[in-house]
């Protein structure tokens, strides 16, 4: 390969953007968003048994021992996100598709086998690494292939495909935890074990994903660019069956470099843009705990307080997963029409609402298993895309150079603030058997939503159907010296 350092103009961006959706996006859609199935059902599988890891003939795990081998688990997502971020933006996309799933795969395939909580956490850890590293560089390059005018559904959807997994995973309990199909101490094992297999399926698709042309033509990989992007409007042509739009005549200007240091990187994050950076923060923290809190000791809250049968928990589940697929589809094209500022808003303000009216009935003792899903399912109608637009906030905003990595310590951040201690926290309340203690910590969960709308409405910024690059200037944008 070459690498040429000699400032050019380009319109590799503008090439891509014009783009009619064929299914050469689809394929990208298919085999970068699988990520989120896969993370779906794994995290809904061990939400789903964490009733049946109790069992003394299981791992006889305690609620607060399962409380924290699920903030492990995020632990490493955080681990994950941080290292394969920064390795994403260093050494390409593409490359890091194959390694991060590859991590994914084998935590995944060890859960099966642990035998006490040391080994289960650290088992845990390493598909939560996997999944770390899978969003910094599947978010980069979904952003960096799809048009500029579908990018935030597209993002939404994928984002949301989350609950395509949760769906799978919570319908696949029914099968997994009953006694009279699998052991006790199998089924759970086996349902992790799957997971992995599956994800095996999605290394051949991936081969059919190209580096992304953008990331290439910053790091001094001209002419490979210009070869990925004539290839990839060939196959649109050829699909589409009918002539590519004129592209627009806004060239970018690139003094194009292989590496960028955190010298460059963190004052153009944290000094130029902090509003973008403080945007990020909130929406990340706010979502990432109010996930996290309810849907890792989700079980748990059937169990305890509506004595609800471990092996049924999925019943329960499969509902909650649908509704929150059916929003990101519902309300998703939204974020590219009605626009980024106003549906985040929107989807934050509403959902504490919901939060704090189904939490008071909960605490009152008002609602029965059944109400408590249905509603607890209405909230997430309108949080889960809330929840996805934070991660596409965070992977549109921030120079191309600095994309996986910003996308990383914000998901990091995020998690590590609002993700990591909220099942931990979350467990040890239902620990309490208190209703009440639990309704106090989803008006915490809620005030943290309502804070995040405000700063998005004030420092947000409106990125729909907006090239990447005017969102934010590359940092290797050529500027002649006066």
């Amino acid at each position: 390969m070459s690498h040429d350092a000699t400032p050019f103009r380009t319109l590799i961006p503008h090439r891509l953007d014009r783009l009619p959706f064929t299914r050469f996006h689809r394929l990208i859609v298919v085999a970068l968003g699988v990520t989120w199935i896969l993370d779906g059902l794994e995290v809904t599988l061990k939400g789903a048994v964490s009733g049946v890891l109790q069992d003394q003939a299981t791992l006889g795990l305690t609620s607060a021992e399962i409380g924290l081998s699920a903030s492990c688990y995020l632990g490493g997502a955080v681990a994950g996100a941080l290292l394969f971020g920064w390795l994403t933006d260093r050494y390409g996309r593409r490359l890091m598709f194959f390694v991060t799933l590859g991590v994914y795969l084998t935590g995944a395939f060890l859960t099966a086998f642990s035998w006490d909580l040391a080994s289960f956490i650290v088992f845990r850890i390493v598909t939560g690494a996997g999944i770390g590293g899978e969003y910094a560089a599947i978010n980069s390059a979904i952003d960096e292939l799809i048009p500029a005018r579908l990018r935030g559904r597209i993002d939404i959807y994928i984002n949301g495909s989350f609950w395509l997994g949760a769906a799978l995973g919570s319908g696949a309990t029914v099968v997994l935890l009953d006694p009279a199909v699998f052991a006790v101490d199998t089924g759970w094992r086996v349902g992790f074990a799957i997971g992995a297999l599956l994800g095996l399926v999605i290394i051949a698709v991936r081969r059919h994903i190209p580096e992304s042309p953008r990331w290439l033509m910053t790091h001094a990989r001209r002419a490979e660019a210009e070869r990925v992007v004539a290839e990839i409007e060939a196959r649109v042509a050829r699909e589409s069956g009918a002539a590519l739009p004129a592209v627009p005549d806004r060239p970018v200007t690139l003094h194009a470099h292989r590496r960028f240091g955190f010298g460059v990187i963190i004052p153009e994050v944290f000094g130029r843009h902090w509003r973008r950076s403080l945007t990020g923060f909130a929406l990340m923290v706010s979502q990432a705990f109010l996930y996290n809190a309810i849907f890792f000791t989700y079980a748990l809250v059937l169990t305890r307080f509506y004595a609800v049968p471990a092996s049924d928990t999925g019943l329960y589940l499969l509902p909650f997963a649908i509704g929150n697929f059916a929003g990101v589809l519902a309300l998703g094209r939204l974020f590219d029409t009605w626009g980024r500022r106003q549906m985040i808003a929107v989807t934050y303000i509403v959902s504490a609402a919901l939060l704090v009216a189904t939490g008071w009935l909960f605490a009152a003792g008002a609602l029965t298993a059944a109400t408590q899903t249905a509603l607890w399912t209405l909230i997430f109608f309108v949080a889960s895309p809330a929840a996805s637009s934070a991660y596409l906030t965070v992977s549109e905003i921030f120079p191309l150079e600095t994309r996986a990595l910003a996308i990383a310590f914000f998901y990091a951040v995020g998690t590590g603030a609002g993700g990591v201690v909220a099942p931990w926290l979350f467990g040890t309340l239902i620990g309490t058997g208190a209703a009440w203690n639990l309704f106090y910590g989803y008006l915490a969960a809620a005030a943290l939503m309502v804070i995040a709308a405000v700063i998005a409405l004030v420092f947000g910024v409106a990125a729909e159907r907006r090239c990447l690059e005017e969102i934010a200037e590359p940092l290797s944008a050529w500027r002649p010296t006066p």
